[in-house]
């Protein structure tokens, strides 16, 4: 397969254990503490915690876990989705531990985030998975553009919504990122000291895989100035027609000197010689955790014009500033992604801990029951909360 070739395959899926489980939500009712109790339990403005009346969770729902649906605005004034997961016998008289979690890139909340959240709230923590902004349930008038500025303050907002329940203690509080926001908890965490740890897992740094492509494949001088012209003809004819348009947010140049770009992920069926990375992502996302939400299980590309902030500003610049608060790092010893995890601790500053789990791929570390370390994360989250 030629460079280019392999290149536009990644670049198709970078975005984008197993439960036998199929449909959404499940059984579970969650009658045990009311919203409306909740919600007066909330000292932020512009926030909302209702009900979870439509369940579209794509993961096994633990029924003593209860989940509520939240709202919380952000600094540029986002309205970010999230659900709110609640330890197993609740007291609101208590205060808690918690932890706001995102990703991966171009999930939703029903999916990875979710599952990571329920199994912190199964360990004693109150926890927020959140969809990013203009992505899932968040607000946005654009859809499905991403943006490293504004997915970092995604998590600063989550902050401000736990911190400000009276049954969450305001110190107490840790950041988890999945794949490819990753990069966003822990660009948060260096400059929001409410932030006390932080823990990643299946890491990717969106800044460097978008602006230098997989494994630093770089763009010569004359590719990179032919992605920006395209990138500027997408701004003009979204322009022209006033709304978005699709395509790659990693661009493969081939070697015509040509820009390729489709406005969808996925094929509606893989081909037989499709590599184990792209596998990986089809059989997740259009496979056992797809959700009608989520830009990868729809096979659909992001806003043509996404690059523009992944070009123009670089995620993870001040790791070291993160120290003395402690970071985790969880890969997969097959994990295509693995050299972002290697290289994100090497940068940071002590105290630190990466934790490679064998024989676990990228996408492993998604969903995988018997591959996810929660043992460690919590027992990393306990340790760094206490």
């Amino acid at each position: 397969m030629k460079k280019h070739q392999k290149a536009l395959l990644v670049a198709a899926v970078l975005a984008v254990s197993t439960f036998a489980f199929s449909g959404f939500g499940g059984s579970a009712a969650y009658a045990a503490t009311p919203a409306a109790a909740l919600q007066a339990e909330s000292q932020m403005k512009q926030s909302s915690i209702t009900e979870l009346n439509n369940d579209t969770r794509v993961f096994k729902v633990d029924p003593q876990i209860e989940a509520k649906n939240v709202r919380f605005q952000n600094r540029y004034g986002f309205d970010v989705a999230g659900h709110l997961y609640l330890p197993k016998n609740f007291n609101d008289k208590k205060q808690y531990k918690a932890v706001v979690v995102s990703g991966p890139f171009g999930a939703v909340k029903e999916q990875s985030s979710g599952l990571y959240a329920q199994e912190m709230a199964k360990n004693g923590y109150v926890a927020v998975a959140f969809d990013p902004s203009m992505t899932g349930e968040s607000s946005g008038t654009r859809r499905n553009m991403a943006s490293p500025d504004i997915f970092t303050e995604d998590y600063s907002a989550a902050v401000d919504f736990v911190s400000n329940l009276k049954f969450v203690n305001p110190d107490k509080i840790g950041a988890i990122g999945i794949c490819g926001l990753s990069g966003m908890a822990l660009t948060a965490a260096a400059n929001d000291t409410r932030i006390k740890a932080v823990a990643t897992s299946a890491m990717y740094d969106m800044s460097d895989s978008i602006r230098n492509h997989y494994k630093g494949d770089y763009y010569t001088p004359e590719q990179r100035e032919k992605v920006k012209e395209y990138l500027a003809s997408m701004r003009d004819k979204e322009a022209k027609e006033g709304q978005g348009i699709r395509g790659y947010h990693e661009l493969p140049v081939d070697d015509q000197g040509h820009v390729i770009s489709k406005d969808t992920l996925f094929p509606d069926k893989l081909p037989d010689n499709a590599d184990e990375v792209t596998k990986g992502f089809y059989d997740y996302y259009v496979g056992r955790a797809f959700h009608p939400r989520a830009i990868n299980s729809n096979k659909l590309a992001w806003d043509s014009t996404t690059p523009y902030g992944f070009f123009n500003f670089t995620l993870m610049e001040h790791l070291d500033e993160i120290s003395p608060r402690p970071v985790l790092i969880i890969t997969g010893e097959k994990a295509h992604s693995k050299y972002f995890a290697d290289a994100a601790y090497a940068k940071l500053k002590a105290p630190k801990q990466e934790i490679v789990v064998p024989g676990a791929t990228h996408t492993d570390l998604y969903d995988q029951m018997d591959k996810i370390p929660f043992p460690d994360l919590v027992k990393f989250f306990d340790k760094a909360l206490k």
